[in-house]
């Protein structure tokens, strides 16, 4: 059972990540989530970088994650400081890459919260 799981969300993976891919213009906005932290990255796929990161974990929003009620209200401030951090490089477009995970909920946030900041998806 739990290969056969392993093996459907490596499937899913891969039937995302064939029709999208990132350039240093326009990155791969890559999502991950783990139970209690959300992870965010620009990524440029022709070179194989990760141009900006942000997370949870990130001590520039350590602050404002204190105040946030949930964990799709801290996903959204992931995505603002990650949309922030790209800006100041320059970087203002990305294409999403939501992973194995459907566009919803804490997905969905920092998506919103990258556009808030000024990135376009």
């Amino acid at each position: 059972m739990k290969n056969n799981v392993k093996e459907i969300k490596r499937r899913k993976k891969i039937r995302i990540r064939k029709k999208i891919s990132g350039t240093s213009e326009k990155p791969r906005l890559s999502v991950y989530k783990s139970l209690n932290h959300m992870y965010a990255q620009l990524i440029d796929d022709t070179a194989g970088v990760t141009l900006v990161a942000a997370s949870t974990l990130s001590k520039e929003i350590a602050e404002e994650l204190k105040k946030a009620n949930g964990k799709t209200e801290k996903s959204k401030i992931v995505g603002k400081l990650l949309a922030q951090k790209a800006v100041e490089k320059g970087i203002n477009k990305a294409v999403f890459d939501r992973n194995i995970y459907r566009y919803h909920g804490r997905v969905k946030a920092v998506a919103e919260g990258a556009r808030e900041g000024g990135i376009k998806i």
